[in-house]
């Protein structure tokens, strides 16, 4: 019912200024008109046809932010009308001077020209930075709150966002680790990885597709298993070329923290001060620790380099090398840790067969 009214309410509009229009005509050319009042009535159907197209596409766009408006939640909404406000005040203030002024008659239109532009840019600002700190305001707002005051000072630090990357999404593991709860605070995906992921899932090459169509499967499932921790983020910047920079910039903007398991991404923004959480690090800090004398059940799947020699390997990938395991390839053994070294491609542990040791 409310669209009708409102296309309704365009159409009455335009078409009564299309019926009055006629007076602003020159009177030479409405002295030339046989029936003025016909005249009237035929711009009003015209315009009445201009104003049904207005009002229709005034009602698609009513609707579209009526949606969005329903999406949006609702501190983000309170911060954003806040930022407004305070953008339109400052304005007023420091445009209040110009007004006072003593400007030309012929050049009075900058008056206004000036008004409107700083009234515009001042309240963008506004919602601008309402959107960078608007969680601060809203501590402001409510310092009372037990959480709020033990960050205020300082035994508690608010969980920074986690902006996420293509590698990360496509790895899988970030689901995993969100159900185990170690991952806290807000994850965020820009849209820019989303656009990387889409243009790997319609890529020609069937390995690039097969990973794309994998990282938006699991983006799906993490949205569907934790709708209020995965959040879809529109900023985009048209001139940084590559979503590597994109992803350093957006994570200094927001003073957050940029979830990866791409090492050369890792390496770049640690050099522009970004803090990041690398999940190859993760793995390999929770690996078991096994010390000399530990026992392993191992089965020696291949030959080592050295003479005698046999390979193995545990769950976790990690080489163990086998002295004279050459002797039961193929079996599954008891063997002793001798000693383990950690190098940069990961842990090899050195071991003997459990008899051998024995005797």
């Amino acid at each position: 019912m409310f669209d009708v009214f409102l296309v309704l309410i365009f159409v009455v509009a335009i078409a009564l200024v299309g019926f009055d229009v006629i007076d602003l005509l020159p009177a030479s050319v409405r002295d030339q008109a046989s029936n003025l009042e016909a005249l009237r009535w035929i711009g009003a159907g015209f315009a009445s046809l201009l104003g049904l197209s207005v009002g229709l596409l005034a009602q698609s766009t009513y609707r579209r932010l009526e949606s969005q408006f329903r999406q949006t939640p609702i501190e983000i909404i309170v911060t954003r009308a806040v930022g407004l406000v305070i953008g339109l005040l400052v304005a007023n203030l420091m445009l209040a001077p110009i007004f006072l002024l003593p400007i030309p008659i012929e050049f009075g239109f900058l008056k206004p020209t000036f008004a409107i532009l700083g009234s515009i840019s001042f309240a963008y600002l506004g919602v601008s930075l309402a959107d960078v700190h608007g969680r601060s305001f809203l501590r402001l707002v409510s310092p009372n709150s037990l959480d709020t005051l033990l960050v205020a000072e300082g035994t508690l630090r608010p969980a920074p966002t986690k902006i996420v990357d293509t590698s990360c999404i496509i790895d899988g593991r970030l689901e995993e680790l969100l159900k185990t709860g170690f991952i806290e605070g807000q994850l965020l995906v820009p849209m820019f990885v989303l656009n990387e992921l889409q243009q790997l899932a319609d890529a020609s090459n069937d390995q690039k597709r097969a990973r794309g169509r994998r990282g938006l499967d699991i983006l799906q499932n993490m949205q569907n298993r934790f709708p209020k921790r995965i959040t879809i983020n529109p900023a985009d910047y048209d001139d940084i070329p590559t979503v590597d920079a994109k992803l350093v910039h957006l994570s200094q903007e927001i003073n957050g923290v940029l979830l990866t398991n791409d090492y050369n991404l890792q390496k770049v923004a640690n050099l522009q001060k970004v803090e990041i959480l690398n999940i190859n690090d993760l793995a390999q800090a929770i690996r078991p620790i096994y010390l000399p004398g530990d026992g392993l059940d191992l089965k020696i799947l291949k030959e080592g380099r050295e003479e005698k020699q046999g390979v193995g390997y545990l769950e976790d990938g990690t080489m163990v090398v086998v002295e004279e395991g050459q002797t039961v390839m193929g079996e599954d053994v008891q063997v002793t840790v001798t000693s383990s070294l950690q190098t940069s491609a990961g842990r090899m542990i050195f071991a003997k067969l459990a008899s051998t040791a024995a005797t």
